[in-house]
């Protein structure tokens, strides 16, 4: 039988091993040394925006990325606006790049040029983007990441009380996913309901615009009718966690997707509303993203069609843990 010691040690290599996940596993294990030459490739990074902590993290990861591996990057940033997104992709048609990286965007508006990338003959990747023309999508497993979500909600709210939810991005396929897993999650606890009508989170002035969404709802619901806030990403949790502590009504906890440094800097402010944000990893889902398109030009053409990189459930009892593993 093996020591205490020994024991405690296997346990904590597992759970650090299952906090890292699968891609970051793979790099421990192969080493990036181990990765493919991009010496003499161009490779466009096409992003939907660069504004926020997720997209500044994914694009200079991808840019520094292609740079040690010795290849060119393209760079492109539509500042989160779909005319403008949708021109940058007709763009990358004719720049002839020997691959494509497109980071997030809609669906419905991004396939049909994503088609015309893929028509073109140019290898295409995505991250957060699950296109059918996508070689590889490296993303986050968002099914486990809107479930560990929903079910630390639930657990924080004893299973009772109503929710205010944002539902703005049903259109983007992570938002929905996230959306469908805390949908499906509240079918076992009927005591626990959104409130109708949702709240709609937008672009741009996120902050701003759920700070007042809910500073107005909060004349509307006393103290005790509210029991959580969700959204599908943190950046309106940042503007709702900013309204509950103005109104000094801190009893009501936000939950949220991301981990911007700005939200785990209030979760660990005390009495603060912040219940749990899971945070990504987007530096390693953006240099995965790359080697995956270092290894498919050297010939790998038998990659998964998705990537998933771990995603980290922070609450204040593991923030610093969770600060020190992304290296914030």
């Amino acid at each position: 039988m093996p020591s205490t010691r020994s024991s405690l040690s296997r346990f904590v290599w597992l759970g650090a091993a299952l906090l890292l996940g699968q891609a970051s596993l793979a790099q421990a294990a192969e080493g990036d040394d181990a990765v493919p030459s991009l010496a003499g490739k161009r490779i466009a990074v096409s992003m939907t925006g660069t504004s926020h902590y997720f997209d500044i993290k994914a694009f200079q990861a991808q840019v520094d990325e292609i740079k040690r591996l010795g290849g060119t990057p393209i760079t492109l940033d539509a500042g989160r606006n779909d005319k403008n997104l949708v021109t940058q992709l007709q763009t990358v048609v004719t720049q002839k790049p020997d691959a494509v990286i497109q980071t997030l965007g809609t669906l419905s508006v991004i396939d049909p040029w994503l088609k015309r990338i893929s028509k073109a003959g140019i290898p295409l990747f995505t991250i957060d983007a699950p296109s059918q023309y996508s070689l590889n999508n490296t993303t986050s497993d968002n099914v486990a990441t809107g479930k560990a979500l929903a079910d630390q909600l639930i657990k924080d709210a004893g299973g009772k009380g109503r929710i205010l939810v944002f539902n703005g991005f049903y259109g983007v396929p992570v938002c929905a996913i996230r959306y469908d897993q805390l949908k499906l999650a509240l079918k076992d606890h009927p005591q626990l309901e959104i409130i109708e009508p949702e709240l709609r989170d937008v672009i741009p002035n996120t902050v701003q615009d759920a700070y007042s969404q809910v500073s107005a709802l909060l004349n509307k619901y006393p103290a005790g009718s509210v029991t959580a806030i969700w959204s599908a990403w943190d950046i309106p949790q940042l503007g709702a966690s900013k309204a509950l502590i103005d109104a000094k009504r801190t009893e009501i906890k936000t939950y949220g997707v991301d981990g911007t440094p700005e939200v785990l800097e209030l979760l660990g402010q005390p009495h603060s509303p912040v219940g749990a944000v899971v945070a990504q990893q987007p530096a390693l889902i953006g240099k995965t993203a790359v080697q995956n398109v270092a290894r498919y030009l050297a010939g790998q053409h038998d990659l998964p069609r998705e990537t998933h990189v771990a995603t980290l459930l922070t609450t204040a009892g593991n923030l610093a843990q969770v600060q020190q593993l992304r290296g914030d």
